[in-house]
């Protein structure tokens, strides 16, 4: 099978123009998926769905804070009848919403190899892609009772053919570009020269593209793409202009992420106008032993002071949460 080239996107498409009543928003986005071995090679058996035990309490506990959660769902999670259970409660706060994310590994139909190039869903076939993408949505319908309005793929492994299928298939949102990444070194998308604004996209504009919030930091910050990645090519350079308060890309997630980053990364981009903040991580952080960043329970306690920490800030800046189908609504 032949599988596409890296996809480097287009320029952003037409901003997105927010409502000037909607003020400061954020969106939550999780990765609600299997847990595996992030280390070893790409499976579509050696996974297991016990981290999703994890949602209820946790979902409890943003519902305290007024934080609806966007739950991105892949195949394995849908296909997990306690996972559906515990996400069917959890929409019942009126905010939350269910989203598709596609594993392409573990999602049938099962046509391609395995390896890190196809685990990009964009790069498949458009056919398989299509098919996988079909088999998705009707899981979720099946178990929720509607179609999903918003999209990720996994490893935010978007390509030439996705936005197409996407809105044939009535997809409001997309939030697969990961600002200012690259991941061409296995065969994935080039976001390096995407930024953090909304923006309208696939045929016609019908589309929001939302991507995951990400900044440049620190005192060389207006050198941006083209300094960070000239540092690139310089063995530990970024690292020690991340240190030294020079220049550091910052996502906002509490996976790998220090707290005080991700804090001036905020400051950043409501500085820059970003009006919409976009943030995520994955659902097997949730429980440890599941991630590289949540290894035990020392670090889940780290991540709950991370986010207290960042809620803190957030609502000191008058920057509001928003669940995802009244943001989408908000676009008109």
């Amino acid at each position: 099978m032949e599988l596409a080239a890296p996809y480097r996107p287009p320029a952003a498409g037409r901003p997105v123009v927010w409502p000037a009543a909607l003020g400061p928003r954020f969106v939550l986005f999780v990765d609600t998926e299997e847990e595996f071995d992030w280390a070893a090679p790409f499976s579509r058996e050696s996974h297991g769905t016990r981290a999703t035990r994890a949602l209820p309490a946790a979902h409890r506990r943003f519902a305290a804070w007024g934080v609806p959660i966007a739950y991105m769902v892949d195949y394995p999670v849908v296909r997990d009848p306690y996972a559906v259970e515990a996400l069917s409660v959890a929409l019942e706060d009126g905010g939350s919403t269910i989203g598709a994310q596609l594993h392409a590994w573990v999602t049938p139909p099962f046509a391609e190899p395995l390896c890190a190039q196809a685990s990009y869903a964009g790069n498949l076939p458009r056919a398989l892609e299509a098919a996988k993408l079909d088999r998705l949505i009707e899981a979720l319908r099946q178990a929720f009772g509607r179609r999903p309005r918003a999209y990720r793929a996994g490893r935010y492994g978007i390509g030439a053919n996705t936005l197409d299928l996407l809105a044939a298939r009535g997809f409001a949102l997309d939030s697969s570009v990961r600002a200012r990444h690259d991941y061409r070194g296995d065969g994935g998308p080039d976001f390096r020269h995407l930024g953090p604004d909304a923006y309208r996209c696939g045929p016609g504009g019908a589309l929001i593209e939302l991507p995951l919030t990400t900044v440049f930091t620190g005192a060389l910050r207006a050198g941006g793409a083209a300094l960070y990645e000239a540092l690139g090519r310089v063995p530990r350079a970024r690292g020690a202009f991340a240190r030294g308060g020079l220049l550091q890309r910052v996502a906002l997630t509490p996976e790998g992420m220090p707290l005080a980053a991700a804090q001036e990364a905020v400051r950043v981009a409501l500085g820059e106008g970003v009006q919409v903040l976009s943030f995520a991580f994955h659902s097997p952080s949730l429980a440890p032993g599941h991630t590289p960043y949540v290894r035990d329970a020392a670090d889940l306690a780290a991540f709950w002071r991370w986010w207290a920490g960042m809620l803190a800030l957030l609502d000191a800046r008058g920057v509001k949460p928003i669940g995802l189908d009244a943001l989408i609504d908000a676009a008109g």
